[in-house]
């Protein structure tokens, strides 16, 4: 299996490719607009063709570029049922979606929105904004829940093998990965909390609103094309 964690600065998103070698099938988990140029020479100058797009969720901070790579590539988009109605596949929690022979089963993990999965891909897993480093998702928009997120964590994410490698959505610090046993014992937000002092921390966070909510939540309900584009593929 090839494995690449891609970053775009301006959102601090992480995009991740992975690849099934003996088929060249490749997939794209959380890829930004800003950035589908150069994860399709990527993919290009490996020799691997594009088959799915993943999201995690519909973002908030940055636009998606899954419509765009389908438009390109014909690849398949993949997200939560509770998301874009313009994915092709939507998944629920137990799924299990295949590309080659890499097998991607899907956690639901809603509580920083109310559509958010996460992929489970044998010893790591794609938590999108619902587990970060040291941190988790804000609640405060997109039908969020403070008391749902912290049973999708405590019930959903922490119930994997301490070792398993956690690969989030976003970093602003400079970290690149975590393990499910490092955030049970170090995440100030979560770690040896209560689900009462969980809520009462994220009902408190006071974070500015967003910069691109407003344009980049309507667009990743569309797949991050404009209407007109949408029509066109139909």
């Amino acid at each position: 299996m090839l494995f690449r964690q891609l970053f775009d600065a301006t959102s601090s998103t992480y995009t991740y490719l992975i690849a099934d070698l003996a088929s060249r099938k490749a997939l794209l988990i959380d890829p930004v607009a800003e950035q589908a140029e150069r994860d399709l020479t990527l993919v290009r100058q490996l020799g691997l063709t594009l088959s799915h797009v993943f999201d995690t969720h519909v973002h908030a901070d940055h636009v998606t570029a899954s419509g765009l790579l389908r438009q390109r590539t014909g690849a398949t988009v993949v997200g939560g049922a509770a998301g874009a109605g313009c994915a092709d596949v939507h998944v629920n929690h137990g799924d299990v979606v295949r590309v080659g022979a890499v097998e991607l089963r899907v956690l639901a993990t809603p509580g920083h929105t109310d559509d958010s999965v996460s992929y489970l891909l044998g010893d790591r897993v794609f938590t999108g904004d619902a587990l970060l480093i040291r941190g988790n998702g804000r609640t405060d928009f997109q039908n969020g829940s403070a008391s749902v997120l912290y049973d999708s964590i405590t019930r959903v994410l922490f119930a994997l093998p301490d070792e398993t490698l956690v690969y989030p959505a976003h970093d602003y610090k400079g970290l690149t990965v975590t393990t499910i046993g490092e955030e049970k014992h170090h995440n100030p937000r979560v770690a040896g909390r209560s689900r009462e002092e969980f809520i009462r921390i994220m009902d408190h966070l006071d974070l500015p609103k967003p910069k691109q909510i407003d344009v980049a939540v309507p667009a990743n309900r569309a797949c991050g094309l404009p209407p007109s584009s949408q029509h066109a593929m139909q």
